[in-house]
């Protein structure tokens, strides 16, 4: 669950969502860099497994300035530590490739958990479509709303597959692009026992690729999906 750390409350909702099994995430935040530490610390402390994760970095948070650091360093730090886990974008649309690959290099593959943000229009054409109450418009793929002026970005439209190769294009190594996709959000869920890499015991669940990181087929639980 998504929350803004520097909203009442915020300590109280960490200790209710750690107690449910359910891991808490900051995001969509304008909270200080010391607020944005002290609740991923805690949620970090109370959990049973895995960690806190950070929302869609840099996305829906304001960014880094070098007098006022803001969330989106303090949950840097807080990855480059161990402590927390951060989301990433890896689409070339919500955030730049050199930005993705400068994350990898700062935090580790370990630490990262790379993802779409997508909405309806994921592998769809371009057209209009609906997020919720708000009506939005994909134009060459970036996905917008359709009312207001500065028009702001309304999710992704890209797939998970999409995300990783565009992310091994900007200069992340391959391997380390894949555990960001497969085995740290596996960790993250507590799940690394059954989902999130091949090995024996494990679920099944494959993608068969060409060199070009092309879809060729899918194994779902064992079996091949479709022909």
């Amino acid at each position: 669950m998504t929350f803004a750390p520097e909203l009442p409350g915020a300590d109280q909702l960490v200790e209710w969502l750690v107690a449910a099994g359910i891991v808490p995430s900051i995001g969509h935040t304008d909270a200080s860099f010391d607020d944005t530490i002290r609740i991923l610390l805690l949620a970090h402390r109370l959990m049973v497994f895995g960690r806190p994760t950070v929302t869609h970095l840099s996305n829906g948070m304001r960014p880094i300035h070098h007098r006022d650091p803001g969330p989106a360093a303090a949950a840097l730090g807080a990855a480059a530590a161990a402590d927390a886990v951060v989301e990433l974008i890896g689409d070339g649309v919500h955030l730049d490739p050199a930005t993705v690959t400068t994350v990898f290099q700062l935090v580790g593959h370990d630490n990262i958990a790379l993802v779409t943000d997508a909405m309806a229009a994921a592998g769809m054409s371009d057209e209009d479509y609906r997020l919720g109450d708000l009506a939005v418009t994909v134009s060459q793929g970036v996905a917008r709303l359709a009312d207001g002026e500065l028009r702001s970005l309304a999710g992704g439209t890209s797939t998970l597959l999409q995300v990783v190769r565009r992310t091994i294009a900007g200069g992340v190594a391959p391997e380390a692009a894949v555990a960001a996709a497969t085995a740290t959000p596996a960790a993250v869920l507590g799940l690394a026992g059954e989902i999130g890499a091949i090995r024996r015991g494990l679920r099944a669940d494959l993608l068969a690729l060409d060199r070009n990181w092309q879809l060729l087929r899918v194994l779902r639980g064992g079996e091949w999906v479709g022909q």
